[in-house]
């Protein structure tokens, strides 16, 4: 994918993803295991109700998570309450049987810590029971990526992909965790040009 968007797009047109949100809260009132901060990270919310989430989920990791697993600094981070230790651990190794789970990773918080983290997204959707079937994309810096312009909302933002919709995962979301792994492609590849012009003239 990457070489196809260098060819169609040439770095100098290359569009970056849109950034919706900055600033996005780190996992430091939540876990000291689980950082968001230099990692691509997709996250979701598994809620009180697993249910209501689990087929959304299953989705995600068949369409974006199998695609990226051999990316560096890719995870996807799945946020649930305490009270449903049990019901995550038994999905976890529903979810083990059909995948390498090195890059999947399970915060457990309370209430408080969840609507927090959630609130400081800014986004326009709120969460149900603590769960939503919606995923979002967070990059290196801590912004919360998206659409800017999508035609298929009102507003033309798209903070977060239906996990209930196959054709969004694939067409959009997938499209979009690559154009923003190219432009930390491209940023490497100038920095590194920006290296060796330096050297040739003695600097």
């Amino acid at each position: 994918m990457i070489c196809f968007l260098i060819l169609s797009t040439g770095e100098n047109n290359f569009k970056k993803l849109p950034v919706l949100t900055e600033g996005v809260p780190e996992f430091n009132t939540i876990s000291n295991k689980v950082v968001l901060k230099n990692n691509v990270s997709v996250i979701c919310f598994l809620g009180n109700n697993l249910n209501d989430v689990k087929s959304g989920v299953f989705n995600l990791n068949e369409k974006i998570y199998k695609k990226f697993i051999d990316y560096n600094n890719f995870q996807i981070v799945a946020i649930y309450p305490k009270e449903n230790e049990s019901d995550v651990l038994a999905f976890k190794e529903d979810l083990g049987e059909y995948t390498d789970m090195k890059k999947w990773r399970f915060v457990a918080a309370d209430e408080k810590e969840i609507q927090n983290f959630f609130n400081g997204l800014s986004v326009k959707t709120s969460l149900e029971n603590l769960g939503l079937a919606r995923a979002f994309i967070i990059d290196k810096n801590l912004n919360l990526r998206g659409r800017s312009n999508d035609k298929d909302f009102p507003d033309g933002r798209l903070e977060a992909y239906n996990l209930n919709s196959v054709s969004e995962i694939k067409s959009k979301m997938k499209d979009d965790i690559n154009v923003l792994f190219y432009e930390y492609y491209a940023a490497f590849k100038k920095r590194n040009q920006n290296k060796a012009d330096r050297k040739e003239v003695g600097l």
